[in-house]
């Protein structure tokens, strides 16, 4: 039963954990046992709850109201765990209302179907603890971060099952082992709270709090979570808080009124998406999304929450033409409801949980988004580096005889490099849509391509900033991606696709192993122009510094050898060749540097030494500073 206290924080707008008494649970009231309903639905004449326990019968079980806070709540005893149920409403004028699913759902059908399904806390017997204390005990801005991006229903598929999904026990069992081989730190799931369009690839969700139930059971979630946290990896959750669908089971006109909706389709309706916007000035809805996030965190031992859409959260104005949108109070086009909702969300889960990452999807130049709440900030951990993203994939298309006219395209993204905490994503937003898969948005001809897109990941990987690497770019997938099949798998029979595979997997391993790629990630002293500005031969040669090495990487952007080339760099000594895109293992055409180069006493690029290297066609090499070994 909810406290006094618990109504009174959820109609306050600070409920953390909502979820502990609305919804369906299971009770035991007078020596019975049954279930407790409980849903906000303030205008409402009547609700009733239906399900299989009543026949959907919605006189039977009418809810009462729970003083004056819009809550209503019924006790069941004919209910049973896995019961599927909806709630019917009569809205203030006397309609009968579509049934509706439970918002705060621990389960739902499996869609098309789409009731609500009681699902008692079955006790899970998590073994993470150490990794929850190490992480929460962490410092992540100073640990290496590589993330692979994950779409549950199409990172492989069983086709001699009728193309059907893996559970997540399989994903289990090969994803997480793949991932662990490949060297990644953390996976990344799209949403996977329940929603009813797989078109939408999760982003239209519905039963936010229920796990989709195309990938097995909230138990069964909980195995692959914990899986992945007794093998050292992360389990970051793409989280939706910008919108919801119009299907009419859910959150749209819940009560017959505009009630988790803004009224007014000029703040309340996405034209872009054709979804509903979350009315962010209610406080009940506040509690909705401020419990869902801790939801996620505390009953999943989720690490982190990949924020979507936050652009179209923070703009009133955004995507809509002049008299489509609303000013706020002070005539501005700043959401400052979604803003304060965005800090409030932040702030209480770094607060209950400082070792999570709080990931921002922002495309915009809004200040301050990774900075801290009472610095003025979002709050947000980190933040998509959209910026670099779009400038470096445009300086990659490009024919390498039109690069020397676009070099900057490559170094602009350092002069904004600390402003933020910043993720460097390559994520499935592009590889859709007709913008091409990574290899093919590549210039040239297969080898080429191939040599582009390895000199790209080298780059990438020696660039300030987290990792994030969507399915599939790590062998090469050669068409878009679709939601609707599994990945090209087949690819790794060619050893061009193989090669580019073992290239990301010891980048990985090299970059998880070299503290100067991630000590001072956030720091303007971990990094170093060497050569920017050498555009007439399309090489960069920067540095990166930790507490205690240094990394020396050059990237030739064309597919011209540069031999004899002599690069300035701070310390003597030798300089180990760690890694370079064209090496034969690799696909290339297996030039370099022997295993390393000594310094020379001849000052260059205004560093006191310097060493002469071999750049190789469309390549990147990497060298550690070794000392005199």
């Amino acid at each position: 039963m909810p406290t006094e206290a618990d109504i009174h924080l959820f109609n306050e707008g600070t409920a953390e954990r909502a979820w502990c008494w609305l919804g369906a649970h299971a009770c035991r009231l007078d020596g019975e046992d049954g279930v407790r309903f409980a849903v906000w639905a303030p205008n409402a004449k009547r609700v009733s709850v239906v399900g299989d326990f009543n026949a959907w019968d919605g006189n039977r079980d009418v809810m009462q109201p729970v003083a004056s806070s819009g809550v209503w709540e019924a006790f069941v005893p004919e209910a049973r765990n896995h019961d599927l149920y909806k709630f019917e409403i009569i809205d203030a004028d006397g309609n009968l209302l579509p049934l509706k699913a439970d918002p705060y759902a621990r389960s739902m059908q499996h869609p098309p179907d789409n009731a609500s399904r009681i699902m008692f806390e079955e006790e899970f017997r998590w073994s993470d603890r150490q990794w929850i204390e190490t992480r929460d005990r962490g410092d992540l801005l100073r640990r290496p971060v590589s993330i692979y991006e994950v779409h549950a229903g199409s990172w492989r598929r069983k086709p001699e099952q009728d193309n059907r999904y893996l559970s997540y026990l399989e994903l289990a069992e090969e994803l997480i082992s793949y991932v662990l081989d490949m060297g990644f730190t953390h996976i990344e799931l799209m949403p996977i709270s329940e929603f009813p369009f797989d078109g939408s690839w999760g982003y239209q969700p519905v039963g936010m709090f229920a796990p989709s139930i195309r990938f097995g059971t909230p138990n069964e979630l909980k195995h692959f979570i914990n899986e992945c946290h007794r093998r050292n990896i992360g389990v970051l959750l793409d989280w939706v808080p910008g919108h919801f669908p119009t299907d009419s089971h859910g959150l749209g006109r819940f009560d017959g009124s505009f009630l988790y909706e803004h009224e007014d389709i000029r703040r309340g309706f996405h034209f872009d998406w054709k979804t509903l916007i979350f009315n962010y000035g209610r406080n009940e809805i506040v509690s909705y999304l401020l419990s869902n996030a801790n939801y996620w965190i505390e009953e999943y031992h989720i690490d982190g929450l990949r924020v979507d859409a936050v652009a179209s959260m923070l703009y009133l104005d955004y995507s809509r033409k002049e008299g489509e949108w609303l000013p706020n109070e002070h005539g501005g086009r700043e959401n400052l409801e979604a803003i304060e909702l965005l800090r409030k969300v932040n702030s209480s889960v770094y607060r209950n949980h400082p070792g999570i990452m709080m990931i921002a999807e922002e495309s915009t130049a809004w200040p301050g988004v990774s900075n801290p709440v009472d610095q003025g900030g979002l709050g947000f951990g980190y933040k998509w580096n959209m910026g670099w993203m779009n400038d470096t994939l445009q300086y990659m298309r490009r024919d390498p005889i039109h690069r020397k006219f676009h070099h900057h395209e490559l170094t602009f993204g350092i002069l904004y490099a600390w402003t933020e905490k910043y993720v460097l994503a390559l994520s499935h937003d592009e590889v859709v849509h007709g913008k091409a898969s990574l290899l093919e948005k590549m210039p040239g001809d297969d080898w080429q391509k191939f040599a582009n897109l390895r000199a790209y990941y080298g780059f990438m990987w020696t660039q300030p900033g987290k990792k994030l690497l969507f399915m599939g770019g790590e062998f090469g997938q050669r068409k878009e991606w679709n939601h609707d099949s599994s990945l090209d798998w087949h690819l790794l029979e060619h050893a061009s696709h193989r090669g580019l595979l073992q290239l990301v997997r010891d980048l990985n391993f090299l970059y998880r192993h070299t503290p100067a790629l991630y000590e001072r990630d956030v720091s303007p002293e971990g990094f170093e122009w060497i050569q920017a500005d050498s555009s007439q031969l399309s090489v960069y040669a920067w540095l990166r510094r930790g507490d205690d090495d240094v990394m020396l990487a050059a990237s030739n952007m064309t597919p011209e050898c540069h031999r004899y080339y002599r690069i300035g760099v701070p310390e003597p000594g030798r300089y180990r060749e760690c890694l370079n895109t064209d090496a034969e293992v690799y696909g290339g055409s297996g030039q370099g540097n022997g295993g390393g180069v000594w310094s020379q006493d001849i000052p260059w690029d205004g560093q006191p030494h310097s060493v002469v290297v071999t750049l190789p066609p469309l390549a990147t090499v990497l060298f550690l500073h070794a000392g005199n070994r």
